[in-house]
């Protein structure tokens, strides 16, 4: 072969993944959940969740190769961090699993299906651990070995079948917990956010077989006598630690995004009753005080209530005459029925401003409108006052002879 020729090991080099990048993003994972666990404690599911990316953190804090020299070098048991590792994921996988199944069922089903599947997972994932201890201390293996341990001991008694337990455990977890997460996925129903969190997180369980058939593949090698030991040292790695990051993205994103929505949606309401908010506010020259550490929920409902305050006595000064001439000349202007109404009532509330300036007390005080459904519609009023010329146009429409307007058409 040239020089020139495919060099797997080497290429994967260049797309090495630290492992503490995922470690990162699950650690930011945990720290956005943390507040609602703490809160809501008594939810089992939220507590499912925090356990599961503590978990998750735990593996990769631990089978980083320096805090692996470190725990070999504190207990003085070469390779001891191999169970420990091994334990730490496949106590992960079997939380995956009890996670899933909780969350797709809902924390109160409480069916014989659920927990016979409940105590299987438990159960089988639990003796997992024991053997993979029972293994490692009836293996014969004294040379400590930081990144290739898997590869190097994978024709060691003992060792071999520890290493071909924990993959095998891993794999099988990742298998079922993708399929359920895709049957999930294409249920009806499901909120935008969490669709694609669960989306995220199928694709990261699928990953995770991709770092399972690595490993297993450089093992079996060794059992043939053959050397692929990049599958396990250069490829795998890297490949657990992409899994790793789309698997916390896909547990934040439900959060973070739903969060970020919210937000945005009050920002953007709060912004849209900016027009109507500064009429009333020209109607009474005074306005809702500004407070440096009100929420964005607190503003949003202090600009409305304002506003309701200040249309209910203005609504005696509101002419329902022009207002319905106004919401014909709207339709006839091709404005949908909707947005008619809505520019009408703002053609209403405008006259009623001026007319409040020039008599602040109607001739007939009893005489107020209903405005039960102007007080609902304020969003829709106050957008259409940013449209003036359509306002011009209706209320041009509306004062214009009705001779003059069969002419036209």
């Amino acid at each position: 072969m040239t020089s020139s020729a495919f060099n797997a090991p080497a290429l994967l080099g260049e797309f090495y993944i630290s492992f503490w990048i995922p470690t990162a993003v699950l650690g930011a994972a945990l720290v956005i959940k943390l507040p609602t666990i703490i809160r809501l404690w008594r939810d089992p599911l939220l507590r499912a969740v925090g356990g599961l990316l503590l978990l998750a953190l735990a593996v990769f804090v631990f089978c980083t190769p320096s805090t692996i020299a470190r725990v070999n070098r504190l207990t003085g048991v070469p390779n001891i961090s191999a169970p420990w590792c091994y334990s730490l994921l496949t106590a992960f996988c079997g939380s995956c699993l009890l996670l899933i199944v909780t969350w797709r069922n809902g924390p109160a089903d409480r069916s014989p299906v659920t927990r016979r599947a409940t105590r299987r997972v438990v159960s089988a994932y639990c003796g997992v651990i024991v053997a993979l201890w029972v293994l490692f201390w009836l293996a014969d293996a004294p040379v400590e070995r930081l990144r290739d341990l898997d590869t190097y001991y994978a024709t060691t008694p003992f060792m071999r079948e520890e290493i071909l337990l924990y993959l095998v455990a891993h794999a099988v977890a990742c298998v079922i917990t993708s399929r359920l997460l895709w049957n999930w996925v294409r249920t009806e129903g499901l909120d935008a956010w969490l669709r694609w969190g669960l989306k995220l997180l199928g694709v990261g369980y699928v990953v995770n077989l991709v770092f399972d058939a690595a490993k297993l593949v450089a093992v079996g090698a060794r059992w043939l006598g053959r050397n692929l030991d990049w599958l396990s040292t250069d490829l795998a790695p890297p490949v657990a630690a992409l899994s790793a990051i789309l698997i916390a993205v896909g547990f934040i994103l439900p959060h973070a995004g739903q969060y970020l929505h919210d937000r945005w949606r009050i920002r953007l309401a709060h912004r849209e009753l900016r027009p109507l908010y500064q009429l009333m506010r020209s109607a009474t020259g005074e306005g809702v005080p500004f407070v440096l550490r009100a929420t964005p929920e607190l503003r949003l409902i202090r600009r409305e209530t304002f506003i309701r305050d200040v249309l209910l006595p203005l609504a005696r000064h509101i002419d329902t005459a022009l207002s319905e001439r106004c919401y014909d000349a709207a339709l006839a202007l091709g404005h949908p029925p909707r947005r008619a109404r809505a520019l009408a009532r703002a053609v209403g509330i405008l006259d009623a401003v001026d007319a409040r300036a020039r008599t602040p007390e109607p001739p007939d005080a009893a005489a107020a409108p209903d405005t039960t459904h102007l007080l609902k519609e304020i969003g829709a009023v106050s957008r259409a006052l940013r449209r003036p010329e359509d306002i011009a146009a209706v209320r041009a429409r509306a004062a214009a002879p009705a001779e003059s307007v069969a002419v036209h058409e």
